[in-house]
């Protein structure tokens, strides 16, 4: 097997959740490629150490220029907030590095423009963190449409809900609450949850054409979690938008941080001209289906539980009936760049597939600004 050495900027949720993929990829997934937990990089070198210990990365770093000047990293993991995506990417693609970046790709257009153009003329691989496109039911989905099972697709209607974010005490920025403040995050709901929704319906469904959006912000001023002074937020905590999709299907999306109940409420169902299809996050090792052609004394919704070794990704782990988790959507994300790196192909979703997503968040939010119809 060939070493790729892999240097890890941040250790957040995501950082945690990118490692233990590089973990147990190579345990599971047989590829050429084996990833090295050879360096992370942090600016709280206490921390940073405390994580490396932890999950046995070999050394840390903490200013991330330094960890691009290293000979021994193959290839650079971004789990930082989004104002640091453009910057980071593009010293890592003029210094050679293979790029694996944290969702959304960037700010905006302009600034995905820069990165997509930075990575292409180095020619390094690169991919962007969209992880529910691996869940083995999505991806089983995507297996149906792409058969024709559903036939002309009418409507993809997709919803992302939280409800962290009511309480008017939270604050902004810092590392904790960084996804709050404008200046860290770009936009909201907007570029943290629908972004996901985007990407998984662009993957299922083709482009999104334009779109006609909504958004609010209803507590309208918190203190900044660092300086303690209170700030306008400029962050959206509520969107919802229509769309037309290139083949004619219509989309309806929503998400919010102020849904009750709600902590990680990601769904999404697809309405076509012979059968239907519906997944929930919360029940995720599992695809809802409806084939009108069914003869009617059993037509009803089916249940699928993606479990079978004839199921996507499934052959890799436990028998049939034993289902797999959340985490394991990344697992298959690192499998399935590591494999790219061995038969030559690119890795998707990459920089210019999440660029197409960004263009669809840009349109998203100026249609809610100017309350009109946006072209993407």
């Amino acid at each position: 097997m060939k070493n790729l050495n892999i240097g890890m900027i941040g250790y957040g949720f995501m950082g945690k959740a990118h490692t233990n993929a590089y973990c147990q990829a190579p345990r599971f997934f047989q590829n050429e490629y084996r990833p090295v937990l050879k360096a992370l990089c942090a600016r709280n070198q206490e921390k940073a150490q405390g994580f490396a210990d932890n999950w046995g990365y070999e050394s840390v770093e903490t200013d991330w220029r330094e960890l691009l000047k290293r000979d021994d990293i193959d290839a650079v993991d971004i789990c930082v907030p989004n104002n640091l995506h453009k910057e980071i990417a593009i010293e890592a693609a003029k210094a050679g590095k293979m790029i694996l970046c944290e969702k959304p790709l960037a700010m905006n257009v302009a600034e995905g423009e820069e990165m997509c153009a930075a990575v292409e003329k180095a020619g390094v691989a690169n991919m962007v963190w969209y992880n529910y496109r691996r869940v083995p039911a999505v991806t089983l989905a995507k297996q149906l449409i792409d058969e024709g099972r559903l036939g002309r697709i009418f409507h993809y209607r997709a919803f992302f809900l939280q409800d962290w974010t009511i309480n008017a005490d939270v604050p902004q920025g810092g590392a904790a609450t960084w996804r709050l403040d404008a200046e860290a995050a770009g936009s909201g709901v907007t570029g943290d949850l629908l972004a996901h929704c985007i990407d998984t319906a662009m993957w299922l469904n083709g482009g999104i054409k334009d779109v006609s959006a909504v958004t609010e912000t209803f507590v309208k001023q918190r203190k900044h979690a660092e300086t303690g002074e209170a700030a306008p937020v400029k962050i959206d905590d509520a969107c919802s938008f229509l769309c037309h999709f290139e083949n004619g299907s219509l989309g309806l999306f929503e998400s919010t941080r102020y849904a009750r109940g709600h902590k990680a409420l990601n769904t999404l169902e697809i309405n076509g001209e012979h059968a239907s299809i519906a997944w929930d996050l919360h029940d995720l090792h599992r695809l809802e289906y409806f084939d009108h052609r069914d003869d009617s004394i059993v037509r009803g919704w089916r249940s699928i539980h993606v479990s079978d070794g004839d199921q996507p990704y499934m052959d890799h782990w436990w028998v049939p009936g034993l289902q797999i988790g959340y985490e394991h959507s990344f697992t298959h994300q690192v499998a399935d760049f590591l494999k790219s790196l061995e038969t030559g192909e690119a890795a998707h979703p990459n920089f210019r597939d999440a660029l197409q997503t960004q263009k669809v968040c840009d349109a998203v939010l100026s249609s809610a600004g100017e309350r009109a119809w946006k072209s993407v």
